[in-house]
């Protein structure tokens, strides 16, 4: 009799033994992980939001948390609203160029080109990654300065010279050049898992090819359009070498002015990390609503 008590005794504790377990063996194993998060980017994120509230705030001075005086700063002066706006624009617009130029050429090399030239032609397009982007930007103003090498070639062509260093369109094609690689990559990655059976169900009931692209093709690799995007869109907000060395001083971006709030002349941290918070928090925006919308278009593949 009392082996049985006993044993209803040791039931509920066994429970509960394995549902402590249940939960401290996964909280060991991300504990590592967890760690440096906290270290490096949740604490961090925390003291950067502790100073956008301080307003006028410099290096050496008490931290005092007062209001978000330099949030309204960004949003009342006209000035911060246009860089903001700019910075926006590079990085929807590069992201536009790139899924523009990347599609065709990942649709190329993933359902097109033979097998065993595809790791080349990645490859090819992976070799601008392994130099400094600095070198890039530095190219690329050689590339269009008035007597580069375009516009030399243009006087070779009888063609009239064009002069967009120091503008918005050579901002555009440093970072779509930059960025463009990793649309490829990812879309790539998309297109590759494509089932071709549906094309050919497509063809087969009727569906000419730029319909099969349509209802087929775009619809499969939905997710990996998604991701690139977000991936561009999040590098090119934050680009610094790109706007600063082919936009010029007409090209201020949000990254230029958290520099200068930082390490410039102006060394009003308060102000920067209102800057960085905004970054921060529209690259978070940005991050949701892919996983929102991308796991919700992958499920209705």
């Amino acid at each position: 009799m009392s082996s049985q008590v006993s044993t209803s005794a040791d039931k509920p504790r066994t429970a509960l033994v394995g549902r402590l377990s249940s939960w401290l063996e996964p909280l060991a194993l991300l504990a590592p992980a967890g760690v440096w998060l906290g270290l490096l980017l949740v604490i961090p994120v925390l003291l950067i939001f502790q100073l956008s509230l301080v307003p006028g705030i410099r290096p050496g001075q008490v931290v005092n948390p007062s209001g978000i005086e330099n949030y309204l700063q960004i949003v009342q002066e006209p000035i911060y609203l246009r860089v903001v706006l700019r910075s926006l624009m590079f990085a929807l617009g590069t992201t536009l160029i790139c899924l523009v130029l990347g599609f065709p050429v990942a649709y190329l090399i993933a359902l097109v080109v033979p097998k065993q030239w595809r790791n080349l032609l990645l490859v090819g397009f992976v070799l601008p990654l392994w130099t400094s982007s600095l070198l890039r930007s530095y190219a690329w103003i050689t590339i269009l300065r008035p007597t580069g090498v375009l516009n030399t070639f243009l006087k070779a062509v009888g063609l009239p010279a064009i002069d967009i260093l120091n503008r918005p369109p050579a901002v555009f094609i440093g970072m779509s050049y930059s960025l463009l690689p990793y649309m490829v990559l990812i879309l790539y990655a998309s297109l590759e898992k494509l089932d071709r059976r549906l094309l050919e169900a497509a063809a087969d009931l009727g569906a000419n090819p730029f319909q099969a692209f349509w209802r087929v093709t775009v619809p499969q690799s939905l997710p990996g359009i998604a991701a690139g995007c977000l991936l561009v869109f999040i590098t090119g907000l934050g680009d610094f070498i790109d706007p600063e060395l082919l936009g010029g001083a007409s090209s201020m971006t949000m990254a230029r002015l958290i520099y200068n709030q930082f390490l410039g002349v102006t060394r009003n941290w308060g102000f920067g990390s209102a800057l960085s918070m905004v970054i921060i928090l529209a690259v978070s925006l940005a991050i949701a609503l892919l996983l929102k919308y991308g796991d919700r278009s992958s499920a209705n593949l």
